[in-house]
């Protein structure tokens, strides 16, 4: 089992579970963070509640040692008095007075000092820094708080026993020269404590609110998708693609996906009836010559002594022609519509091309002159074979039409290789201009099939154009007539290999008897 597989287990196969655990995560996501905003800004709001306190309590020592009395034991915050010169500490409480006397005092002595500490302006000045609380035996208070081994913010204040009386520094047990400092522990164990009630609190919260979350995100996508549902249903009962599905009113991306699905079924039905047309014009096409074949056959071997051998050959040999012309158009076709592969593209030169088709060119019985007209580079980038084969198809248009002369011209235009075919001809009416393009479309349809047209060269050279990237439209000529422009996008010319002499243009094989195409 590999890795999709795996995945495929486990995550949700509906769209409606799929969008509930999305929802359900990106909560989870933002209940987390929010979580840890929570939670860190209440432990630093309690934590400045309780260094408050315990700067309070260190100011109401230090007062109390300022008139001589020794503070008691009973205190919220633990603390301790030491004094230069004394070994056990002057007092202490909140849980230091746990420890042992005899071992000395828990905290440092401060350094002598030997002139009052100077007070800040508004009285309210101290000090503080990180201490570890040594281990000792009995460090376990009343209170419950483990102070020993542990490391604390501690703060503490000084003062010089000298600004004491006599009285006052031996009602403290010191030197009247000592120097006295409180210390204050702040211990953050009830601001931890309050911290994990809050985690609690959000924990079971955001339990409850994912749930509710992702319970309201199925319902709502359930909800929303209930049009999507019924648009399903309305697409799975459409067997033709003449039908259509109900476009729901209410105007939002249900109603797009309607219309994308009415309007693909439009493609659909479109395409089936140019489907069904494309096979009757071609069933009706190759009738044509297959009965006029078959007819003259059975003529001929009725009366075998009435008939001219030689001009029903000849008759023969036309048809046949023309149904290999037809049939190896619509096998071009079908490989276009397909997008069958074909050979890899290399870079054509058009001017040599195009010079190339104009001067072996049979164009008609009639006589017309054909003028070509070459302006710069002009080298694309495509398949040779199916280049020519698109320049041969409007040679051969042209000739059809043309009174008295066809001009080609290849110019360079906007980085892009233009190719006009203009014929002297009657021209296209403007409301057959893109008719004409179309398969099995004859303007002169009776004339067309006696010069043996199959109304397919156009649409094949328009479908050439578009497969190189190009286009191919009928644009107005100079002197009336009709005039067809091929714009491919132009690419560099090659760079000559060294010590190479010119190559000549290929003579491209023609075809048998090409059978030219008629709008």
């Amino acid at each position: 089992m590999n890795v999709s597989d795996r995945r495929r287990r486990w995550w949700p196969r509906s769209v409606r579970a799929r969008a509930a655990v999305a929802a359900a995560l990106t909560a989870a996501i933002v209940l987390t963070g929010i979580g840890w905003w929570v939670h860190h800004e209440v432990y630093r709001q309690s934590l400045s509640v309780a260094e408050e306190k315990a700067r309070n309590d260190l100011f109401a020592l230090v007062d109390q040692l300022k008139q001589g009395d020794v503070p008691g034991p009973r205190r919220s915050a633990p603390y301790e008095i030491v004094a230069t010169g004394r070994r056990t500490a002057v007092a202490s409480g909140g849980g230091l007075e746990a420890f042992d006397r005899s071992a000395g005092h828990v905290l440092p002595s401060p350094p002598a000092l030997t002139a009052p500490v100077p007070e800040a302006t508004d009285g309210w000045d101290y000090a503080y820094r990180p201490l570890r609380i040594p281990d000792r035996p009995g460090g376990d208070s009343g209170s419950g708080q483990v102070l020993a081994g542990r490391t604390y913010r501690v703060l503490y204040n000084d003062i010089w026993a000298g600004q004491l009386s006599r009285e006052q520094a031996a009602a403290l047990g010191v030197r009247p020269d000592a120097t006295l400092r409180a210390y204050v522990v702040l211990v953050p164990d009830t601001s931890e404590e309050i911290a994990a009630a809050i985690d609690g609190m959000l924990f079971r919260a955001g339990l409850a609110g994912l749930v509710l979350i992702g319970a309201v995100a199925y319902v709502t996508v359930r909800v929303a998708l209930r049009p999507v549902e019924a648009v399903r249903r309305l697409t799975a009962s459409v067997t033709d693609p003449s039908e259509r599905v109900t476009v729901p009113a209410t105007a939002h991306e249900i109603t797009a996906l309607a219309d994308t699905i009415n309007t693909t079924l439009r493609r659909l039905d479109h395409a089936a009836a140019q489907q069904r047309r494309f096979v009757a014009d071609a069933a009706h096409e190759l009738r044509s010559p297959l009965t006029t074949l078959l007819t003259s056959l059975e003529v001929a071997l009725a009366y075998p002594e009435r008939t001219d051998w030689t001009a029903t050959a000849t008759n023969a040999a036309r048809q046949t022609r023309r149904l290999q012309a037809l049939t190896e158009d619509l096998l071009l076709l079908a490989r276009l519509d397909t997008g069958a592969p074909t050979a890899g593209p290399e870079t054509v030169d058009m001017g040599a091309v195009a010079s190339h088709l104009a001067g072996h060119h049979l164009l008609s019985a009639r006589k017309l002159e054909l003028i070509f007209d070459s302006y710069g580079p002009a080298h694309v980038r495509g398949n040779r074979d199916q280049l020519q084969r698109l320049l041969r198809n409007l040679l051969d248009n042209a000739a059809r039409h043309a009174a008295h002369r066809i001009r080609v011209t290849v110019r360079s235009e906007d980085e892009q290789v233009v190719v006009a075919v203009h014929d002297d001809g009657p021209g296209v009416p403007a409301e057959d201009a893109e008719r004409i393009f179309e398969r099995f479309v004859r303007l002169d349809d009776a004339r067309s099939r006696d010069q043996g047209g199959t109304g397919l060269g156009l649409a094949i050279a328009r479908d050439l154009a578009e497969r190189h990237g190009g286009t191919l439209n009928l644009v107005p000529g100079d002197d009336g007539g009709a005039c067809f422009a091929l714009r491919l996008p132009q690419v560099p010319a090659p760079a000559p290999a060294p010590d190479a002499a010119p190559s000549a243009v290929p003579d491209p094989s023609p075809d048998p008897d090409p059978a030219p195409d008629v709008e």
